[in-house]
């Protein structure tokens, strides 16, 4: 598996050791959420989650500490296969999605935003 993650029809190249961070700003909170992402064995794994706040449905996890200004965390989470990503063009943000490169995703309403693992041709 080479580093690539394929958002909608947009390959996007990542980073080294097959990482890229998906960021938001929380609807409710106003207040912006990070998660890092790691590619292996054709799945996605969430391996760190930080958060600017807390409120509504944006507390830390266990172990979270402070740092920089972002509560962070490692989250127990089984890998995933792909991502489905809301774009309602309401919320006060697009996804911004960043690997070797960074994209804004879902600004627009539209379909959801399917993220997964490509190959190195930039298939699924």
């Amino acid at each position: 598996m080479s580093g690539c993650v394929m958002a909608g029809a947009l390959a996007l190249g990542l980073a080294a050791g097959n990482r890229f961070t998906l960021e938001w700003t929380h609807s409710v909170e106003r207040e912006a959420w990070r998660e890092t992402w790691e590619v292996a064995d054709h799945h996605l794994h969430l391996v760190e989650a930080a958060v600017k706040g807390s409120g509504a449905g944006m507390e830390p996890g266990p172990g979270g500490h402070f740092q920089d200004g972002w509560w962070i965390w490692v989250p127990d989470l089984a890998p995933v296969a792909e991502l489905n990503l809301a774009a309602s063009g309401m919320t006060p943000s697009a996804w911004r999605l960043c690997g070797a490169d960074c994209v804004d995703l879902g600004a627009e309403p539209g379909e959801a935003l399917r993220i997964a693992a490509c190959e190195g041709d930039g298939k699924p």
